[in-house]
C-alpha cells in the first residue's frame, strides 16, 4: 500500500465521491477507482458501500480510513520536523571543549551562535583533546575544540581558528622572573604544573622538554587553569599557559 493511495482513498471518504475526489486530486476517476480497488483486494476487504447517491465507508472502511489519517499526519510532522533540521530552527550540536580554554575563547561565540539559532541546544562536553578526538571520532562528538592538531589528521576536518602561543607562568620572586627571555632548558630544575595526561598539550610539552634535553619534573597534573596558577602562586612549581589565558592573569 503507497501513501497516494492512503491520500486517494481519504479523499474518496471525505467527498463521498470518486469524480469529486479525482478532481480535488487532479487526476482521472478511473484511476482511483483502480487504486481503491487495488487497496481493498490487498486488505480483503470492501471499503466503500457504492449507490446512485455516491459512496460510504463500511466499518471496515472506517478503521482504514482512521488510521490512514494518522499516517497522514504523521508524514506532515515528520516533513515539519525536518524541514526545521535543515533549516536550524531545530536540533542539538554537541561540542567538546577542553576546561581551560573553553571559558576564555568560546563563551561570546556560542552567545552569538544561540541568539541567532535560538532552536539549537548546544550541549557542551569539558574533556581534554583525547578524548575529544575520540568522541568525534565516534560521532559521539558533533564538533571538538583541541588546543592542536590531531595525530591522525585524515581521519577529521579541520579548521584552524587561532595561534595562541603558550608562555611562561612564574611566582614573582621567581630566580627567573626578571629574564627577558628563558629557553626551555632553563627548566630543566623547575617543578611543572601541567595540564592534565588527557590533554594533547601533556604530550607536546613532554616532547618539547626532551627534545631540550631533559625530562621535566612533574609537581602535578590538573585540567583547570584556576587550580594550576594557584599552584604557581603557592610556589609549588610553574606553568606553562597560552598567551590569552596568561593576558587574564595577575
Amino acid at each position: 500500500m503507497t501513501f497516494q493511495q492512503l491520500r486517494y482513498f481519504i479523499a474518496v471518504a471525505k467527498y463521498g465521491s470518486f469524480t469529486k475526489a479525482a478532481k480535488r486530486c487532479h487526476v482521472s476517476q478511473p484511476s482511483i477507482s483502480k487504486m481503491i480497488k487495488d487497496m481493498e483486494e490487498k486488505l480483503g476487504v470492501v471499503l466503500f458501500h457504492r449507490d446512485k447517491k455516491g459512496v460510504i465507508l463500511t466499518d471496515a472502511g472506517d478503521a482504514v480510513y482512521q488510521q490512514a489519517q494518522e499516517i497522514i499526519n504523521s508524514y506532515k510532522n515528520l516533513t515539519e520536523v525536518l524541514s526545521d533540521v535543515t533549516k536550524f530552527k531545530k536540533g542539538t550540536i554537541k561540542i567538546g571543549i577542553p576546561p581551560i580554554v573553553g571559558a576564555v575563547f568560546f563563551p561570546k561565540i556560542l552567545g552569538d551562535f544561540i541568539q541567532r539559532y535560538p532552536g539549537i541546544e548546544l550541549k557542551l562536553k569539558e574533556v581534554g583533546s583525547r578524548t575529544i578526538e575520540s568522541a568525534v571520532k565516534t560521532g559521539d562528538l558533533d564538533i571538538g575544540i583541541i588546543c592542536s592538531a590531531p595525530k591522525d589528521t585524515n581521519a577529521f576536518e579541520m579548521i584552524p581558528l587561532l595561534k595562541d602561543p603558550l608562555m611562561l607562568v612564574l611566582y614573582p620572586e621567581h630566580p627567573l622572573a626578571n629574564q627577558k627571555s628563558i629557553e626551555l632548558g632553563d627548566l630543566k630544575n623547575q617543578k611543572f604544573i601541567l595540564y592534565s595526561e588527557d590533554f594533547s598539550l601533556y604530550d607536546q610539552i613532554i616532547s618539547a622538554c626532551q627534545l631540550a634535553g631533559f625530562f621535566p619534573q612533574v609537581a602535578c597534573r590538573s585540567s583547570q587553569r584556576d587550580f594550576m596558577t594557584e599552584m604557581v602562586v603557592a610556589k609549588l612549581g610553574i606553568a606553562l599557559l597560552s598567551k590569552t589565558i596568561c593576558r587574564e592573569l595577575d
